[in-house]
């Protein structure tokens, strides 16, 4: 299953499209985040699975790849 979702990252004042893609696949159970973020970024994997708990959800027992294009671009930041 992939998911997609359209975002952005700040290069200076210019907003830059990013696009979220997001994976669910078989696979050793874990969440990955690719595509150059930051420390902010990487810590996103915590704030998610915190909000699933709270909604009563879990993470799938899947492996979950979360892939910021482009690559090239650094993402920081919660947007």
């Amino acid at each position: 299953m992939v998911s997609r979702v359209r975002t952005i990252a700040f290069q200076g004042i210019e907003a830059i499209p990013v696009d979220v893609q997001v994976m669910v696949a078989p696979g050793k159970m874990g969440m990955q985040i690719v595509g150059l973020a930051d420390k902010a970024v990487a810590e996103s994997r915590e704030r998610v699975q915190a909000a699933l708990h709270a909604s009563g959800l879990s993470m799938p027992p899947k492996k979950v790849t979360v892939n910021l294009a482009p690559a090239d671009l650094p993402k920081e930041g919660s947007h």
